[in-house]
Formats: structure tokens, sequence, C-alpha cells
């Protein structure tokens, strides 16, 4: 994987790895995720994301309202997303995967 990023340009692995990460969008240099789940469920998958994102030193936005919870990586500015941020977000698919049993 880390010889795509180094191979390639910025716009160009984003763009592959949105391709993969189904249900993210891009919103400037952020990428964004909003799930139906239950509390539990959000609980379960916020503690998953929580020790993921400490190994990887990031601090992704999650928020809840009503059943819904909003996952957001990336920064607001112009610093570029990462390679760590997009892994991430790899990883927040899994625990989703995992939490709700698809």
């Amino acid at each position: 994987m880390r010889a795509l990023f180094r191979s390639r340009a910025k716009g160009d692995y984003l763009s592959d790895a949105l391709t993969l990460l189904s249900g993210w969008t891009r919103d400037g240099e952020q990428i964004r995720r909003t799930l139906v789940i239950d509390d539990s469920q959000h609980a379960a998958l916020t503690e998953r994301v929580k020790v993921v994102a400490d190994a990887l030193h990031l601090r992704p936005e999650i928020s809840r309202s009503a059943d819904r919870t909003q996952i957001c990586v990336g920064h607001r500015g112009d610093e570029p997303l990462s390679e760590g941020e997009v892994l991430l977000a790899a990883r927040i698919e899994d625990a989703y995967r995992t939490v709700t049993g698809s």
C-alpha cells in the first residue's frame, strides 16, 4: 500500500481510496461517512475507532444525532489528507462491519 501513496499524486490516491471506501464522501480535505446505527452499536463503534485512532495519532470527529452517527476524518484547513487518515477510514469500515454484523 505504501508504494501506491509514494508513486502517485495526492489526488490519485484520494480518488482510489474513496472508490474503495463506499459510503464515504469527500468534503475538501476531509472525508465523511454517516451511519444509521443504534446507541449500543454507536458506543461499540466509537470505542473501536478510539483504539485505532490513538494508535495512528489521529482524531476523527464523531457525532451522534437521533439514529445517525457521523464520522469525519481529515482537516478543516488546507492540510492534505494523509495516508494515515485514509487508513483510519478503512479501519472504521472494518469496525462498522464487525459491530453491525454485515
